[in-house]
């Protein structure tokens, strides 16, 4: 610029003055940008009642029981001038409406401030709710006494500032289903039937509630011994519903410290008792909370499962259509094939992982285990070690720290596929037996957990024969002169094949019982016990503790087989019987060594069992937790509360002004179901452009 223009624009400046360019947020000018249309004849961008809808309401939203077009209502407090045309100030102005505190309120206010001087008149505000109101809305009464105290007698009526406004919207919907009660109870009793209850609340709430809520409305008449509804069982009801998010803090808390993550309507109201200062739920409006609740499944305890369905009003239920619209979205068959592929290489990754750190964790208890199931002669001169410890001992003294270690490649290649196998077949027989509540009978449990080691032997067989020869080499090569010292890979190609399963049979009798012991039992402590639900997970810590107390009876009482497998496994030494099988094994150790010798290594066993698979299945949920398979649906749950939902949100509540705009449409709502559904044209210019305004002002 040259210098004469620049003087000339500083005199400019000077003599009629400047104005700085408004200061908007990228993402606003963004949104604003992105639906904007341009005027032909002057070339400036806008937007209109249409592309206002898709700036704050964007067509990939939940929009619950509250109709799209419905958003159009919130454009005549963006149109400050009435222009029918919203600038790029006019919308900053409105999302810096949207970012305030009590922006709900203060939507409604301006919305009603007609001449738009900070009140709001009494006919103002009465035309536009004639307007607006359905026409099946059941009348209101503008004379009534409650109106009085908030706008005067009809002789001296009041403006109302934003304060007085914004408390007599929150009590306006107790009146009108007070009034609404009053007009269905003809003949005065107090009484109403449960049809006429259903539809004062479908006008008055309907856009709060959930499907199954309104799918239910004339239920409500069971909690008492008669068939009507009475004045206090509506007035118990909206007060549950008013309070909301103080009933779902409540149920969370009170099922987070159940055990089985269920419970009663007395359980309830203890913890509302300790959470609120005064007793704020009635007797009666805990039955109503818990008749909803349960009328799937009747019964005294329920789980956040069941309160789901009463407190979260995006509920639906998964094999029903929404508007023509499947939820979920249905997959093809080759889909449902390729994505439970992947899952079970994705449960069989995580269980090779913790499958190898489990072993790794206990093999040295497991060396030493081996050693003494094989020392033979019932003679205790004859026995290289004494007991476990001692064996331990030796071990280390003869052959180093590493000598604890012998062995534990093969255990390492081979134990990943045997607990993959075992976990991801446990489940996925569980799954099987399963019902949609989420229980499984006792036998399936035992079932599953056989099933489970059972198959496991395929990999379990060759992986303990190929161990256990490389962990007893080292006992030889001290007890036997220039005993050469064998590979892996040496064992392998010199048993072959068919040598590799030797002892196949020992194994399978000993894999099946345990596993079919230990599942059952490890599933039962972590719910019994540590009281693992939907609503409680646990810690490590509780995960290896009810592991390993799983395995104690487990690994013991296969010991017997355990020794037997051992026996047929271990090649023989010189002058040490040779035996043929299963049966020949059992009765020459009877013979000759008695009972007691089938529970060699029991307390080794023990020691080394139970915390190998404590390891095992806590790094195995962990790393499930950790490391979610990508696309798995979460669990069913209660919808977030007020703070935990806008911590949620908050991400998408900084990029999208839709939530505190759906916040602020339930207030108006609550004036009527149809507010907002009077159209507008695309020249409008404000309420008073509206079809119906004129005759509604001299209504």
């Amino acid at each position: 610029m040259s210098k004469a223009a620049t003087v000339k624009e500083a005199v400019k400046e000077t003599l009629v003055g400047s104005k700085e360019p408004e200061k908007f947020s990228a993402q606003t000018r963004a949104r604003f940008n992105r639906h904007a249309v341009k005027d032909p004849e002057t070339g400036e961008l806008y937007l209109g009642p249409e592309q206002f809808i898709d700036a704050i309401a964007p067509p990939h939203e939940d929009y619950h029981k509250i109709k799209r077009e419905q958003y159009s209502i919130l454009f005549h407090v963006a149109d400050r001038t009435n222009k029918g045309r919203l600038s790029l100030a006019d919308y900053g102005y409105f999302e810096n409406l949207l970012s305030k505190p009590d922006a709900e309120y203060e939507i409604a206010f301006r919305l009603f401030d007609v001449e738009r001087l900070g009140t709001v008149k009494y006919e103002d505000f009465r035309r536009l709710y004639e307007l607006n109101k359905g026409p099946d809305s059941i009348p209101f009464d503008w004379d009534c006494e409650w109106a009085k105290l908030y706008i005067g007698s009809k002789s001296n009526r009041h403006s109302l500032n934003y304060q007085q406004f914004s408390q007599m919207l929150r009590g306006l919907q107790g009146e009108r289903v007070r009034q609404a009660f009053q007009r269905f109870d003809t003949d005065g009793d107090g009484f109403i039937e449960p049809e006429e209850f259903a539809t004062i609340i479908q006008q008055t709430a309907r856009h709060k509630l959930s499907d199954h809520l309104l799918e239910n409305l004339h239920t409500l008449c069971n909690i008492s011994q008669g068939s009507k509804v009475s004045y206090a069982n509506v007035r118990a009801f909206l007060n549950m519903i008013n309070e909301m998010d103080l009933v779902e803090l409540i149920v969370r808390r009170a099922c987070s410290n159940s055990k089985d993550g269920r419970i009663t309507r007395t359980e309830f109201l203890n913890q509302a008792a300790k959470i609120t200062r005064f007793s704020l739920f009635t007797p009666m409006e805990a039955d109503i909370l818990f008749h909803f609740a349960s009328l799937d499944e009747p019964s005294g305890r329920l789980g956040l499962k069941d309160f789901t369905k009463v407190l979260d009003a995006a509920w639906r239920r998964r094999d029903e259509e929404d508007d023509g619209r499947v939820v979920p979205e249905a997959r093809s068959t080759g889909q449902n094939v390729l994505a439970q592929t992947m899952e079970s290489a994705y449960n069989f990754a995580l269980g090779s992982l913790a499958g190898a750190f489990g072993a790794f964790m206990v093999y040295p208890i497991d060396l030493v285990k081996t050693r003494m199931q094989n020392q033979r002669g019932a003679d205790p001169g004859q026995r290289l070690y004494k007991n476990s410890i001692d064996c331990f001992k030796k071990v280390v003294r003869n052959e180093g720290f590493r000598g604890l270690y012998s062995g534990v490649l093969p255990q390492l290649v081979g134990v990943a596929p045997e607990k993959a196998i075992k976990l991801t077949v446990n489940d996925l027989v569980r799954g099987w037996f399963t019902d949609k509540q989420g229980k499984i009978h006792w036998g399936a449990e035992v079932l599953a957990g056989g099933a489970a080691g059972g198959c496991q032997v395929v990999f379990t067989n060759p992986l303990e024969i190929v161990k256990i020869r490389l962990q007893v080499q080292g006992e030889v090569a001290k007890s036997v002169e220039g005993a050469p010292k064998r590979s892996a890979m040496w064992i392998v190609r010199n048993l072959g094949l068919v040598g590799l399963y030797k002892g196949a049979s020992a194994c399978l009798l000993r894999d099946v019982p345990f596993s079919a012991i230990y599942f059952p039992t490890y599933s039962h402590l972590k719910r019994d016990v540590f009281g693992e639900s939907s609503t409680k997970k646990l810690g490590v810590l509780q995960l290896l503790t009810a592991g390993a107390i799983a395995g104690m009876p487990a690994a013991y009482l296969t010991t017997p087989c355990d020794v037997i497998k051992t026996r047929l496994q271990v090649e023989a030494r010189k002058g040490d019987t040779t035996y043929t099988g299963l049966r020949h094994a059992a009765k020459t150790i009877w013979k000759e060594e008695g009972f007691r010798a089938f529970f060699k290594g029991g307390p080794a066993r023990i020691f080394r069992s139970s915390p190998q698979f404590g390891f095992t299945l806590a790094a195995y949920e962990l790393l499930q937790s950790v490391l979610p398979f990508p696309g798995k649906q979460s669990e069913a749950k209660v919808a977030a509360g007020v703070a935990e939902a806008m911590s949620n949100l908050k991400e998408k509540a900084v990029d999208s002004p839709f939530y505190r705009s759906r916040n602020a449409l339930k207030i108006l709502l609550d004036l009527d179901e149809h507010f907002g559904r009077t159209p507008l044209g695309p020249n409008s210019r404000g309420w008073k452009s509206l079809p119906g305004w004129m005759n509604a002002k001299t209504a």
